[in-house]
This record gives C-alpha cells, sequence and structure tokens, in this order.
C-alpha cells in the first residue's frame, strides 16, 4: 500500500522542510505533498527543488495545483493563491 505524506509550509527555515521530506521519503512514504499558500509559495518550489536536486534524484514531479482561496479575514473575504506540489519516489 502507498503511503502519503503531506508538508505544509510556514515561516520554519527552507532546510527544516527539506529535512522532513528526505525523512519521509527514507521511511517508505512514496507520495509527498508540499502545500503552501500566499508569500509561502516561493519557500514551498524552493524546498521542492532542492530535495529534488541535492538529496531525492530519483524524485519525480506527480502533479502541481495551483488555485486561489477565498479566505475570510478582519478585512472581509480576501482571495490567497495557493500551490500543491506532489512528488513521488521512483
Amino acid at each position: 500500500m502507498a503511503e502519503e505524506s503531506i508538508v505544509y509550509v510556514g515561516k520554519k527555515p527552507t532546510m527544516n522542510y527539506v529535512l522532513a521530506i528526505v525523512t519521509q521519503f527514507n521511511s517508505n512514504v512514496d507520495k509527498i505533498t508540499i502545500k503552501a499558500r500566499g508569500k509561502s509559495i516561493s519557500k514551498a518550489v524552493d524546498i521542492a527543488e532542492i530535495t529534488k536536486n541535492r538529496f531525492m534524484p530519483n524524485a519525480k514531479y506527480a502533479n502541481i495545483k495551483i488555485e486561489t482561496e477565498k479566505v475570510e479575514g478582519e478585512r472581509g473575504i480576501s482571495n490567497v493563491s495557493s500551490i500543491e506540489i506532489t512528488m513521488k519516489k521512483e
């Protein structure tokens, strides 16, 4: 059975997320989805690229999904961009 994991990108340093992804891939997780919103999107792309190019050359992008979410905040409803990058081990 294929295991799947989700990593939510926030304010931690980039390498913390890369280490978490590499650790999960090494513990028999087959598919990992990196999720980020707003200003964290560029960090999510960096995390995926560092993981793929430096640590897991056998990892491939399975799917990349971008969308706009409506979020209700202090100033009413606003649009926030989001990204989901799914990587799998080959």
